[in-house]
């Protein structure tokens, strides 16, 4: 009987050691450094928005990403905006430093970040 619990014992210690990653532990977003200028935050949202090709038209007023209406928060979303887009063909969140990545979801209210694998 000792053997049989031995085995069971192992068989537990490996399924869990190497078990199956729920998928959001893989999601990551990009969003604007806090350590950031306003200014500097204002030109990265002017790249993205202009040249980079992202989409900003939901951080416009009366649009679900528009409140809170800081440079912080629409940086936040048209960064994310283009790293989703082009993070699969060579794109960053760098924005010259003024961007970073997390695993938290920064969607709120009806303001929703995509993901894109």
């Amino acid at each position: 009987m000792p053997k049989a619990l031995l085995k069971i014992v192992l068989c537990l210690l490996f399924l869990v050691s190497t078990g199956t990653k729920s998928a959001g532990e893989f999601e990551q977003w990009c969003i604007a450094d806090e350590q950031t200028s306003e200014d500097e935050l204002q030109a990265g949202i002017d790249w993205a928005c202009g040249e980079g090709g992202a989409d900003c038209s939901k951080i416009q007023v009366n649009k679900p990403c528009y409140l809170p209406n800081t440079a912080r928060d629409h940086a936040s979303y048209a960064f994310n905006d283009y790293y989703q887009k082009f993070k699969n063909n060579g794109g960053t969140c760098y924005f010259n430093g003024a961007a970073m990545i997390t695993e938290l979801d920064p969607s709120h209210n009806s303001c929703h970040y995509d993901f894109i694998p």
